[in-house]
């Protein structure tokens, strides 16, 4: 076991390598979201278009997470992180050539197909490198690059927007994520006890999906993961739908809820990691902590239109749901390892985050239309505040999933059975 030896210093290094392609990530994800909120591309793309062309992404990201765990768990680490990086970040770039609603849709579509390789890629570099009670705050490290992602997309969008224009910001963006491919590709290694997966069997997808506890984590995030879509992709049409808001302020201010976020995600794996110290089993530790911070989040959007008397409410309420998603994942990135074989990791969370896909396939759509008619009958303070609600009903349901469905967090013995066939 991992957990019997003394880790080596260079994971720290790895987890930087995966923290900031996240962060790429999130800046490529944003970008579209931020210069569409105010001016020129704001007319070009009203509500509900907006809402369908998200959903155009998440379809991507649906279809290419059904299959880009096993491509990288038969590949490893170091060539399937490569090239999803590659994909999505010519995606972004070809992003500048759009000029119609159905070419950004298009491009969009193919940004999600790049992008869904992030995280399995990633959760497998932290089981490669991170010993079991390491492995929360790891997850928490590299998923805050969403939340820092989310930090510096308004600024930095609002600036090159404004000064450059449009098509220059989704290139710039590009050639940074090219700069990370170069650096990645040489000097990424699997570690040699480690790398003897890499030629092992692969679990069958159908096997996967028969195990409880690859169901329930699949079927928890249909409804998890959609809130924090929602937070970063409509925070920018909210504050100027609602508060009047141009894009230099929302550049400005949208920037701080994620700063709180990102707390969450190193907050919430150290949490996880203190309470084991104290005593408390992995697994069970694990649940509590995420039942600790999906009620966080829950209530935050429950109670959120009862609070939210301006911008300022509504950022701290926003700020507090982030917070709490963002704690809540950093642990449950880290039960595929402590349920299935090594070899399956990115296998097991590529499923997963095809209920996210899913998800945010059904939700962005049915926010675009609910917030286009409740505005156009009532105004649009109404319209976000409904939505709100919805999301911290959904939020509740993913969470009661998490808890009482997914079963033990413990190594899986006819899933190892099958992986330890020659």
């Amino acid at each position: 076991m991992i957990g019997q030896e003394s880790p080596s210093r260079m994971r720290w290094v790895m987890i930087c390598f995966a923290f900031t392609a996240t962060v790429l990530n999130y800046v490529h994800r944003l970008s579209f979201n931020y210069l569409t909120s105010s001016g020129p591309l704001r007319e070009l793309i009203p509500d509900d278009v907006f809402g369908y062309i998200a959903t155009a992404f998440f379809l991507a990201y649906l279809l290419s997470n059904a299959v880009s765990g096993f491509i990288i768990d038969k590949l490893g680490t170091r060539l399937g992180y490569s090239l999803s990086m590659a994909f999505w970040t010519t995606a972004g770039i070809l992003h500048a050539l759009a000029m119609t609603p159905f070419q950004f849709g298009f491009f969009r579509f193919l940004l999600g197909i790049g992008e869904a390789g992030n995280w399995p890629a990633a959760i497998k570099l932290t089981s490669e490198w991170f010993p079991p009670n390491e492995r929360s705050t790891a997850s928490g490290i590299f998923n805050s690059g969403a939340a820092i992602g989310a930090v510096v997309s308004p600024p930095l969008i609002a600036w090159l927007g404004t000064s450059f224009g449009w098509q220059t910001t989704f290139v710039a963006i590009g050639v940074i994520g090219y700069i990370w491919l170069a650096f990645f590709w040489f000097t990424y290694y699997t570690p040699e006890k480690f790398a003897k997966r890499e030629k092992t069997r692969i679990i069958p997808p159908l096997k996967l999906l028969k195990n409880r506890f690859v169901a329930g984590l699949t079927l928890s995030k249909v409804f998890m993961d959609p809130v924090w879509y929602f937070i970063t992709f409509w925070i920018g049409r909210y504050l100027a739908d609602v508060y009047g808001w141009n894009l230099s302020k929302i550049g400005l201010y949208a920037m701080l809820p994620f700063i709180v976020a990102d707390l969450g995600n190193i907050l919430g794996g150290l949490f996880t990691q203190f309470i084991i110290k104290a005593g408390i089993e992995i697994p069970k530790a694990r649940k509590i902590s995420v039942g600790i911070f999906g009620l966080i989040m829950v209530l935050a959007l429950l109670l959120g239109p009862l609070i939210i008397n301006g911008p300022t409410g509504a950022l701290i309420v926003l700020a507090v749901a982030g917070f709490g998603y963002a704690a809540y994942t950093a642990n449950t990135m880290a039960f595929p390892a402590d349920v299935v074989p090594g070899n399956a990791t990115a296998s097991v969370w590529g499923i997963a985050s095809v209920g996210a896909g899913l998800g945010g396939v059904i939700f962005q759509s049915v926010s675009g239309l609910a917030i286009k008619n409740l505005a156009a009958h009532y105004n649009y303070t109404i319209a976000y505040s409904a939505v709100f609600i919805g999301y911290g009903v959904i939020a509740l349901i993913g969470l009661s999933i998490i808890l009482f469905m997914t079963g033990p967090l413990v190594q899986n013995r006819e899933l190892q059975q099958i992986a330890d066939q020659e």
